[in-house]
């Protein structure tokens, strides 16, 4: 199959696989005790195989080999796409099929901590991107408002949003949930059950579950068994991640205090002394916003760490902290905290990039200066540094950030002159700037100019709660 006719039948592949999964979500969304029962037809569907390759081979991803040693472009030169997917659909369709074992790559935190990533050989991820194109709009259509990580069109963004809409409503107490090694240490049984609430597919739960037990080669090169968990790094991991930490979600949504309440109900509660409460998570990373007091607070931690006891999860007592708007919080990069606005005597929540977020980069572009070579040209650093930091400035762009970007501006130009100024020892610095800085003060070079974070424009992110559109049509 040539190039044109593979980009032919992908773009028919990926109609056909968007035609199904409106058709499965409205079906899970219409009725919500419904299982499903014969979905092994669809993750071997050839359609879904084509989709599925064609997004692992675009992920950043594909150069990175399993345990095989194969990437997607040494699949595609020796074997041939059309070759590979029917030897895969073959394999699954007889039940010969066995996930290999993912390749731990251990990944420095901060802290000094490390974070087990799972490296999934490239057949394995291609089963597992089929079975998520199937699965995902079956449980997307339970999963709750208040989860916006790893979903499609909700971002971090969205968490962040709606911890400042309700710190902004009276929800004045937040519990920072920390859960210690999530992706490590769920459990096998209790996910599966969950799974099993909406999947009667046998064949399908044994491939999840066939992947689940796949195991773990460390980099001693020594095999594990993995009891529990679901390797960080897999196509499937964030999907199971969600239907188990959906169990906190249903909690607080069910609960008296909760989103369920209506408005005469939650004004009751605090008239008799009761809290109210809201949750925002992004994966594991979750707020709890009470109105209440701190009692409340951390009567509903405790409460908190029974629910994910189910699954065998465990809060972090060092790091799962209750804290008052007023002192501030960190969430998803951001700080958010309610101050008095300059000039005035009113009191609004403000986000900013948290102190760990810019200390992180500016560590980047320290370290990028201190080990570019001074024998490259100033391209060359440039070229490193306008990776990083358009995107660090578009992730803090909806937010009080001016402040930051001038900062973040400030730094980086010292840095870059530093580079400059030991590169050219001897150079005045009327001859460094015409030679470096185009006559100005700016580091630019023969081709680039350096990226300045002080002239991106801030804007205010716009809370949509509820209203997030499904990626799937209502209607067929």
């Amino acid at each position: 199959m040539n190039t044109d006719e593979l980009e032919h039948a992908t773009y028919e592949a990926e109609r056909r696989v968007l035609e199904i999964q409106a058709k499965l979500h409205r079906w899970a969304r219409d009725d919500p005790h419904r299982r499903f029962d014969d979905l092994f037809n669809l993750c071997v569907d050839p359609a879904f195989l084509l989709v599925a390759w064609d997004r692992v081979r675009g992920n950043k991803g594909a150069k990175t080999a399993g345990v095989d040693g194969r990437t997607a472009a040494s699949i595609a030169e020796r074997t041939g796409v059309e070759e590979f997917l029917d030897a895969l659909r073959d394999s699954i369709k007889d039940r010969s099929f066995r996930p290999l074992p993912v390749r731990e790559r251990m990944i420095p935190k901060t802290g000094g901590k490390l974070r087990r990533l799972g490296i999934a050989t490239i057949t394995d991820r291609v089963v597992q991107a089929s079975l998520k194109l199937v699965l995902e709009p079956i449980f997307e259509a339970e999963f709750l408002p208040c989860s916006y990580g790893f979903r499609p069109n909700r971002r971090a963004h969205d968490a962040v949003a709606e911890v400042r809409h309700f710190t902004s409503h009276g929800y004045e107490w937040i519990v920072e949930g920390d859960i210690k090694a999530c992706f490590d240490e769920i459990s096998h049984p209790a996910l599966l059950d969950r799974v099993r609430l909406r999947i009667g597919d046998k064949r399908v739960l044994d491939l999840v579950k066939a992947f689940l037990k796949a195991g773990i080669l460390g980099e001693d090169r020594v095999l594990r068994e993995a009891s529990a968990g679901t390797p960080q790094g897999s196509i499937l991991s964030p999907l199971l991640s969600n239907v188990a930490l959906s169990v906190l979600d249903e909690y607080v949504a069910q609960g008296p205090g909760g989103p369920g309440s209506s408005k005469l109900g939650r004004e009751q509660r605090r008239r008799q002394g009761l809290p109210n409460y809201r949750l925002s998570r992004y994966a594991d990373d979750w707020c709890l916003m009470v109105h209440g007091t701190e009692g409340d607070a951390e009567a509903l931690r405790e409460e908190i760490a029974g629910v994910l006891s189910t699954m065998g999860l465990r809060l972090s007592p060092e790091k799962t902290l209750i804290t008052r708007i007023d002192e501030g919080l960190d969430f998803l990069g951001w700080h958010i905290q309610r101050h008095r606005k300059r000039g005035t005597n009113r009191y609004y929540v403000y986000t900013y990039p948290s102190r760990k977020a810019l200390s992180a980069v500016m560590g980047k572009i320290k370290t990028a200066c201190r080990k570019m070579a001074t024998n490259q040209p100033l391209d060359t650093l440039l070229i490193q540094l306008n990776r990083m930091l358009p995107g660090w400035c578009a992730y803090f762009h909806p937010g009080v950030s001016s402040a930051t970007f001038q900062y973040l501006s400030s730094y980086t130009w010292s840095q870059v002159m530093k580079w400059l100024r030991r590169k050219h020892r001897r150079i005045t610095w009327k001859d460094l700037r015409r030679r470096c800085c185009g006559g100005g003060w700016w580091p630019t070079g023969e081709e680039r100019t350096l990226f300045d974070p002080g002239k991106v424009r801030t804007t205010r992110y716009r809370y949509r709660g509820a209203a997030i559109p499904s990626p799937w049509p209502a209607t067929a």
